[in-house]
């Protein structure tokens, strides 16, 4: 069991990153005061997430080690997953011709999550030039996510076994 302070732990960092997606204000005929208490909220939970992460990368550089990567790890899938299922939510209300069946905040993130599993269900998908140009972005950067996490793995067995033939 872990000692780490439950508002440290990557979960609660990951929770925070998509609360954030979901009150940043970009929806059309957001306005007035409701346009302001998402703003400021978006703000505030920024903030805790900036420093959420950088409490977990100070963690990280006082004591490196590849366990502590795997949480690191799933900190920035999360928040790739975000900046992109928000800029795809940005890109679909901007010009509602450049994603096929991408409407709500929820099928940009549902979208950007079927992206990097890689299942591609073919019910949204991108139709315009700059759609298609961000999607090979985020294609990219799942291709360094999924190495990176097979580099974690790899060294987290590689220890284990160093650690099991020591004894």
């Amino acid at each position: 069991m872990s000692t780490r302070p439950l508002v440290t732990h990557p979960a609660v960092t990951c929770a925070l990153i998509v609360a954030i997606f979901y009150l940043v204000p970009v929806e059309p005929g957001v306005a007035g005061i409701r346009l302001v208490l998402r703003g400021i909220g978006s703000v505030l939970v920024l903030l805790l997430v900036v420093w959420l992460v950088s409490a977990q990368i100070r963690r990280q550089i006082a004591a490196p080690q590849p366990a502590g990567g795997v949480a690191g790890l799933a900190v920035a899938i999360v928040a790739g997953l975000v900046i992109f299922a928000l800029a795809d939510y940005v890109i679909a209300i901007s010009g509602p011709e450049q994603f096929a069946s991408l409407r709500t905040k929820t099928d940009a993130l549902y979208f950007a999550l079927a992206t990097l599993a890689t299942v591609g269900y073919g019910d949204i998908h991108p139709s315009g030039q700059l759609a298609k140009v961000v999607v090979m972005l985020q294609m990219a950067f799942n291709l360094v996510v999924l190495a990176t996490g097979a580099s974690i793995f790899i060294d987290l067995l590689t220890d284990r076994i160093r650690k099991r033939s020591a004894e």
